[in-house]
């Protein structure tokens, strides 16, 4: 039971670190850009995903309101889309859950935000209540409808994710039973690098 236990921590590890080697650089800084044109631009970035990626989603929020203050700048200013469950419920009773993410955008969205639209798989598959993640493209097509920028994080083959968004970062592993875990651990890793970076050029560039 120990070999077994070491076994699973050394190729959890080690498959971690060769997925990060793959991580695409110019999608990351071009994630980044937008994020801190949202800043400049004084927008809101908008953050969503179901199940662990709604977690994520909250996190992410959560870190871009606080782990970018710079002294003397402005805020950037957040919202989790996930966050307001009586909200979440209202939509899911009336329109169906397909339709959360977008009604609660409708009376906010811009053209000088962004929304960050998180999914292990990209919206693409299904399981036993049918196609996964559907609010996500309705949410996407209603950001491009209003002018806004879409930044995707995704696993696996992208998914809608990948063809939709303005920058996708497709997390470069495609096979269970580690897809799913290492998939999410790069979006909160790639999250906390969007803050850290975001931090210091507010710092150094400013307006």
């Amino acid at each position: 039971m120990v070999v077994q236990a070491g076994t699973i921590i050394d190729e959890y590890l080690r498959t971690m670190e060769e997925v990060g080697h793959g991580l695409p650089r110019a999608q990351i800084q071009r994630a980044i850009d937008l994020l801190y044109d949202c800043w400049r631009r004084e927008g809101t970035v908008f953050t969503a995903g179901n199940g662990g990626s709604a977690s994520t989603a909250t996190h992410l929020a959560c870190d871009l309101a606080k782990a970018t203050i710079a002294p003397g700048r402005r805020r950037l200013k957040t919202m989790a889309l996930v966050d307001n469950i009586p909200l979440n419920s209202a939509w899911t009773n009336d329109s169906g859950f397909a339709s959360v993410f977008a009604e609660q955008l409708d009376p906010w969205l811009t053209e000088r935000d962004v929304l960050v639209a998180l999914s292990v798989h990209g919206g693409s598959g299904e399981g036993d209540a049918g196609p996964w993640s559907q609010n996500l493209p309705r949410a996407v097509a209603l950001a491009h409808q209003r002018g806004a920028q879409v930044i995707g994080l995704s696993g696996f083959q992208g998914g809608i994710l990948a063809r939709s968004a303005d920058v996708c970062i497709v997390v470069p592993i495609d096979s269970e039973p580690l897809g799913t875990p290492l998939v999410e651990s790069w979006h909160v890793a790639l999250h906390h690098l969007f803050c850290t970076a975001l931090r210091k050029r507010i710092e150094e560039v400013g307006e």
